[in-house]
Parts: structure tokens; sequence; C-alpha cells
């Protein structure tokens, strides 16, 4: 039940975002920006918004020479490129947005360890250069050989290493408190802790039912955008779309730590960095391809154990260090990595399925779901 008053102020907007994650946050600034004196409302299912977007690693990346060798191997070619594309132009666009110090970017580069079993990919080191050289106008990927006894790998395992001079760090807390005040800055309101549960297009506007635990509330705009990520099949199970969760661990301050930027290994499965002086290090989802194809928010011993394991044998082997924190993010995934982005009517459109690279290609994908309504 609502007032009169509740319905006059509080229920009716221009355009409605689902999700106030990368994608959600940037739709609607981009939105509100060449539409000032339109109301944009976010509705978000968590306190805080609920997917990776303020679990993620914190990498400012557009894929790995393995991870693109993949790639290729699901997608047609001009697809993969077209995504890594979009990728690249979306981190430029968030780093005009916020700009670089705001959310603690670092152009350290990045790197990959490549094992004995993974040498054949090597072979394709100056095909996917000159795929990639229309986007950068460079050779993006070198062996970096040398880096491998500075860094401290265990050279046992690790046989050579690529470098990436395109790749950086963020600090992701920054970069989503960041979108959320620049959000609040233009008038756009945000309203966490509220289900959406669904929507329906009447042909006049979208209806759109909404529940948090004390109330139930239906919503109308001139239309909506759907931009929920993981959690993309409980409103549209119709698209080819899954969550895949993601655990992360952060050791305990080491002194004199020689590892900066950002590192990848064995097809992105991988991931780990410096922050400051700890190291992140997160992935191991094809450990369990079933178990992490969920929207539980929770770690699991078998994958921490494994983590863990990594840090003792490969990256850390000779340096004392304890796990300080661990915690999950949830992504989406499908038959290929390209994003969807696209109408399900003239009012409703959805941007899902990043990939696992949210904070690469989340502005570009907003910017063209606003495209999808011109």
């Amino acid at each position: 039940m609502i007032s009169f008053w509740e319905k006059d102020s509080f229920i009716q907007y221009d355009f409605i975002i689902i999700g106030s994650g990368i994608v959600g946050l940037t739709t609607a600034i981009e939105y509100k920006e060449s539409h000032p004196k339109e109301k944009v409302l976010i509705i978000e299912k968590g306190i805080l918004p609920l997917g990776a977007s303020t679990k993620n690693a914190g990498f400012a990346c557009f894929g790995s020479l393995t991870e693109i060798c993949d790639d290729l191997e699901n997608m047609p070619a001009d697809k993969v490129i077209e995504t890594v594309e979009k990728r690249y132009i979306g981190l430029q666009k968030l780093r005009k947005r916020l700009g670089d110090s705001n959310f603690g970017f670092q152009q350290l580069g990045g790197y990959e360890l490549i094992t004995e079993e993974q040498k054949k990919y090597l072979e394709r080191t100056e095909e996917i250069n000159t795929l990639l050289y229309p986007i950068f106008k460079e050779k993006v990927f070198s062996v970096a050989n040398d880096k491998i006894k500075s860094f401290g790998f265990h050279h046992k395992t690790v046989k050579h290493l690529l470098f990436n001079q395109f790749e950086g760090q963020i600090h992701t807390g920054k970069m989503m408190k960041g979108l959320i005040d620049l959000a609040r800055s233009i008038d756009i309101e945000i309203i966490t802790g509220t289900e959406v549960t669904d929507f329906v297009d009447d042909g006049d506007k979208v209806i759109v039912n909404c529940r948090n635990q004390t109330q139930k509330v239906d919503f109308y705009a001139e239309k909506i955008s759907i931009c929920v990520n993981a959690f993309a099949q409980k409103l549209l199970p119709q698209l080819e779309v899954h969550p895949g969760r993601g655990q992360v661990v952060i050791t305990n301050p080491i002194q004199d730590l020689p590892i900066k930027g950002t590192f990848h290994m064995d097809r992105g499965y991988y991931y780990f960095r410096n922050v400051g002086n700890r190291i992140l290090l997160g992935g191991g989802r094809n450990l369990d391809y079933e178990g992490e194809t969920t929207t539980e928010i929770k770690t699991t011993s078998n994958i921490i154990h494994h983590l863990q394991l990594l840090l003792k044998e490969v990256i850390l082997p000779q340096t004392p260090h304890y796990i300080d924190m661990k915690w999950a993010g949830i992504m989406a995934f499908g038959d290929q990595k390209a994003p969807i982005i696209k109408l399900l009517s003239d009012r409703i459109g959805i941007g899902v399925r990043m990939g696992g690279m949210g904070v690469a290609i989340g502005s570009e994908v907003g910017k063209e779901i606003n495209n999808l309504f011109d």
C-alpha cells in the first residue's frame, strides 16, 4: 500500500536501471548526462552491489595471450577482436570519467606465466599481435623471461613470461565509490536492498515489481535497462548467461615484495597482482565448473586450498606469508565471452554477460545500452 504522496513523488521515472554494478551505474550516468532533466533510478538487490563489481581483483585488462587463444577456439576471430576492442575502449572511458588518481589506476604492465604444457601458445604470439595491431597500433605481447628470477617465481614451473605494456591495475573500491558519488552528484537516485521480481512492458510504460523485507512496491518508467550480469537468468531465463563464482585471497603485507603489476596464468583461470606490498590471488573456477556455476557468495575449502598451494609453490616459494582475507564474487559467462547488449522491446534494454571483464568492458556496454534507445 502506498500513499498519494509516494505515488506522486517516488515511484514514477523516465529511466530505471536494475543493478548498481559497473554497467548499471555507467548506463545511468550516460543517460543522465544526455537527459539532465529526466528522472533516473537505479534499483539494487544488495546493500552493496551484489555481483563482482565491488569484489573483483582490480585488473584493468583485456585478455592474456592464452585467454585470447582460447577464445579463438570458441568464437569467430572478428568477434574476439571486437570484444577486445570494447574492453580497451571501455577502460579508456572509465579512466576519463573518474581520473586515474581517483580510482588508483596504475599502468604497471601485465604478465603471463607460461608453463611447459603451455609453450604451444608462444608459437601464436606473432599471430595474436597481428590481430590486435589495429586496436593498439603497437605490439602487445613480448617475451620477458629475464623477469622470472627477479619476481621470485618457481623457475621449474614458470618456463616463460610474457609482458603486456597496456595492462594496469585499479582500486576496485575507489572505482565503485567514484561511480556512485558521480551518479548521485547528477541527481541519479539509488535504492539498495530491494529486489526486482518481475517487469512488464504494457505498451505505454514498464512496470517494475519490487520487494524488500518489509514491503512490495511497483515502480513505473518510460524505459528500463537490466544490468544484473551474473543474476540475469532469474529475470531473463531465455538468455544464454550462467553465473561463475570467482574466489579471491589476499596475503599479509610482505616486506620488499618484488612483484609489481598484474599477472595471469592458464587462459585467465588464475590471476594475481600486488596490492601495495600484498599479493592478491584469485581463480580456480576450472577446478569445479559445476560447483562454481552458482550465485552463492561464499568461498570453498578445495579452491582456497589450491590457491594457497599456488602461492606457496609457484608465486612466493621463498617468501613466508599467510592469507589475511578471502572472499568471493559472482561473474557471468556463456557460450561466448562477448556481452549481450540488445533490446527486448522498445522500452526494455539489457546489458549482461561481461565474461569476467566488467571493469574493462562495463563503461562501453553502458554507452551501447543508451545507444539502443536512440
